[in-house]
């Protein structure tokens, strides 16, 4: 088990009904933002009155192979996978079993940050929100770029990371916390975050092909591939 969060998502969460013809120009100008950001290959979805319009690729799934970008492709999805997070710990608050202002040590008695007092004080509600007094993306070389760190083992490092200020005196985005929130969650449901996240989330949301494993990312054909602005000229990236 890793300890950063991964989240593929395809575009549509559920099979799309017939779909109309797109608007006038869109091609032109889903193309001319393509270009503009330098992706290979985009996919977009119009959705209209609460049902889909409109979902379809455009571009390449990877620079060099000639496979399209499809309604289907995965992608990986980066920090949205936070809100995704956040909604497992809403489920876990209906079940009863957490509340968002519970704190973290009642139920992992484990955990530490650098601060005792802040230790005791820490909620699940502080988890999310980004004003721990942690710095700027604290602690973020624990897990980037991937290791062998358990996510388990991850958190435990948090008890040597300095804080810049003081609790929830400011703002600073950290992803660190959310790593501490996918613990949470296996501790309190007797399930990985990856299994929660599948089950209760995923496959409850009718997301029948998004995943939430490197594992399963990898076994999925229609998946786009990573690629990053390296001196100026976007290349693959993994």
């Amino acid at each position: 088990m890793k300890p950063r969060h991964l989240l593929l998502l395809p575009l549509l969460a559920l099979a799309a009904p017939a779909l109309a013809d797109p608007p006038a120009g869109l091609d032109a100008k889903v193309e001319a933002l393509r270009k503009q950001i330098g992706a290979p290959g985009i996919a977009v979805a119009i959705v209209e009155h609460g049902k889909t319009t409109l979902a379809r690729g455009w571009g390449v799934r990877k620079l060099g192979d000639p496979a399209p970008v499809t309604a289907d492709t995965i992608f990986q999805t980066g920090s949205t996978g936070k809100a995704f997070t956040a909604a497992a710990l809403a489920v876990l608050v209906d079940q009863g079993k957490i509340g968002w202002d519970d704190r973290v040590i009642d139920h992992m008695p484990w955990f530490r940050m650098y601060d005792p007092w802040v230790t005791r004080e820490m909620t699940i509600r502080d988890l999310l929100v980004h004003h721990s007094g942690l710095g700027l993306g604290a602690g973020d070389l624990l897990f980037v770029p991937r290791g062998s760190l358990s996510r388990k083992e991850t958190v435990k490092r948090l008890a040597h990371i300095k804080p810049a200020t003081s609790f929830r005196s400011g703002y600073a985005y950290d992803n660190i916390l959310y790593t501490v929130a996918g613990q949470l969650i296996e501790e309190v449901s007797g399930r990985s975050w990856e299994a929660f996240m599948a089950e209760e989330v995923l496959k409850r949301g009718g997301m029948k092909t998004a995943t939430a494993t490197y594992e399963a990312r990898w076994a999925t054909p229609d998946r786009a591939f990573p690629h990053a602005r390296i001196g100026g000229v976007v290349r693959g990236d993994g």
